[in-house]
């Protein structure tokens, strides 16, 4: 499984409208939308995993640069979060 970053993303749209859209280039095993943990408010960005690494690449083709809902996503793989002690 492949894990992408998806920014830019507009607050309208639901973990359901991002799968169904990621469908269109793979088989999408999960979606993530984070929320700020004061306000419970859509941080702007998300999380999809796609179930091979060529879905991942063909989602990142299809989608990434492509305006949704007025707003152009920004797709890429997914990079471990690094912490800085």
């Amino acid at each position: 499984m492949k894990k992408l970053f998806v920014g830019n993303l507009s607050f309208n749209l639901s973990e359901t409208d991002l799968e169904n859209l990621f469908a269109q280039s793979g088989k999408v095993v999960s979606v993530a939308i984070p929320t700020d943990r004061d306000t419970g408010r859509k941080r702007g960005f998300a999380f999809v995993e796609m179930d091979t690494e060529a879905d991942a690449e063909a989602a990142i083709q299809n989608l990434n640069g492509r305006d949704v809902d007025g707003r152009q996503l920004a797709v890429s793989i997914s990079k471990p979060k690094v912490r800085n002690y």
